[in-house]
């Protein structure tokens, strides 16, 4: 019910008739502003509910159409805010809001496990020897680290991917790209404590980050 009301809410958004509701209100403005692709609005809304299941991600690929269809859904609605319509910045945007669902996933696994519930791909656990339950009774065995490794890699393959045509990208579409600085900080504190998902270290606040968030965006780069 909750998908279906915004479902009906984002069409009436597009035709000019919003609920009566505060974020509806919002979107709305930010609508005719903007002039926003209602697709990547609703492209987020179907993925979600996809989503209510509760269930493991069958593949890596399946987390990253997950990720793609909401993380980068936004990014892409991002851009739009800033003006940008741009192929290689929308290339940009699909690789890293796919690294930021991947890098969410990870950083939720010790939240869900505690709630007996585990959403990491199931075929790189299955390559490893590892199930479910591994996860839920927080083991820190190798194979359950190589497990967590093999994701968090896919991640950075994603990064390294959006970096690698930067130069092609717009300036002005930088300020929606800063959600690297976050994710570069926790794929480089997950490879200090060697792939343990469960190091308290992890679950800690990094006070330096906007620090670094100011110093990318002085050198304009993501």
């Amino acid at each position: 019910m909750r998908m279906q009301f915004w479902r009906d809410a984002v069409e009436d958004i597009y035709c000019d008739k919003p609920p009566h509701q505060p974020v509806a209100i919002e979107l709305w403005k930010a609508v005719k502003r903007n002039n926003l692709t209602k697709m990547w609005i609703m492209k987020i809304i179907d993925e979600r509910e996809k989503n209510l299941d509760d269930r493991a991600y069958s593949n890596i690929q399946e987390l990253e159409t997950y990720a793609e269809n909401t993380q980068s859904a936004l990014l892409y609605l991002t851009l739009e805010m800033l003006g940008v319509r741009d192929i290689h910045a929308d290339h940009a945007a699909s690789h890293i809001g796919k690294a930021q669902g991947i890098v969410t996933c990870l950083r939720a696994t010790p939240h869900h496990s505690t709630r007996r519930k585990v959403f990491l791909p199931m075929d790189i656990c299955m390559l490893h020897g590892v199930s479910q339950e591994d996860f839920i009774r927080c083991k820190q065995e190798k194979n359950v680290r190589d497990v967590i490794y093999d994701i968090a890699s896919q991640a950075h393959i994603h990064l390294e991917h959006a970096r690698s045509f930067s130069k092609k990208v717009p300036v002005k579409a930088y300020p929606a790209f800063f959600c690297t600085v976050a994710l570069e900080d926790y794929l480089g504190n997950i490879r200090k404590v060697d792939f343990n998902i469960f190091h308290p270290s992890l679950q800690k606040k990094n006070t330096l980050l906007p620090l670094y968030l100011y110093i990318r965006s002085w050198k304009k780069t993501y």
